[in-house]
């Protein structure tokens, strides 16, 4: 290696590392919320409640690691990102066939726009993805993944609620002289539904929001809002 090189190859990979960091500063910044939120948090203070009530039922109590693993904390997590899967997926639908005049969130109200385009048009462009090149079975599944994913999501986060909130359940119940009752059972009663739609009501509410705020209200600089200079009837953020 040569002193040039020796000086360059550095400089390089500093520069690398910071257009990582830049290139996904956005995802990196949610995420690190994310899981502070759910481990100190969340975690933490689900973690003494638990113990207080392991206390008053003349209980041991837990570790921290310990409660992470419990299905209190399972039932309380699993709750929360089924709803959120079930918004982000119900919204991406939505938005295909419905609009909102003026809003950010919403398609044009007349014509067509760049995501209605057919995707075979483009099958021998060098850059398109895989599934767009080869088209077929592999193209349906591809122009529908979002969706697919986000309710998949939905859907297994919507079966852990179900196995972690029965296990809940019953050791409340054993722990009060009553029975534990099996997934089936617990789908069929109304704590279950109460935990379910608190949530889902509390998401759709957040987007209908967020659909009618971008009307009128306005963020510089964020891709979710409108231009500050734009009319109040314009529809999308372009």
């Amino acid at each position: 290696m040569t002193v040039a090189e020796s000086q360059v190859r550095p400089e390089s990979n500093e520069r690398s590392a910071r257009d990582l960091l830049r290139d996904n500063s956005l995802a990196i910044a949610v995420f690190t919320l994310f899981f502070v939120t759910l481990l100190f948090g969340q975690g933490l203070a689900g973690w003494r409640t638990y113990n207080s009530d392991q206390k008053d039922h003349r209980q041991s109590a837990v570790s921290f690691p310990r409660y992470l693993t419990t299905a209190n904390f399972g039932e309380a997590t699993f709750e929360n990102w089924e709803s959120e899967f079930l918004q982000m997926g119900a919204y991406v639908l939505l938005t295909v066939w419905l609009r909102q005049r003026g809003s950010s969130e919403s398609k044009p109200m007349e014509g067509d726009d760049d995501v209605d385009e057919d995707p075979r048009s483009h099958r021998l462009d060098p850059e398109a993805p895989g599934p767009v090149r080869r088209g077929g079975f592999s193209l349906v599944l591809y122009k529908n993944s979002l969706s697919i994913a986000f309710f998949a999501l939905f859907f297994a986060s919507w079966g852990m609620h179900a196995v972690t909130g029965a296990r809940d359940f019953s050791q409340q119940q054993l722990a009060h002289g009553g029975q534990a009752v099996s997934i089936p059972q617990f789908l069929t009663r109304g704590e279950f539904w109460f935990q379910s739609f608190q949530n889902w009501q509390s998401e759709f509410l957040a987007v209908a929001s967020l659909v009618v705020f971008t009307i009128w209200f306005r963020q510089q600089g964020s891709p979710e809002s409108k231009p500050v200079h734009a009319p109040h009837r314009q529809t999308g953020s372009s």
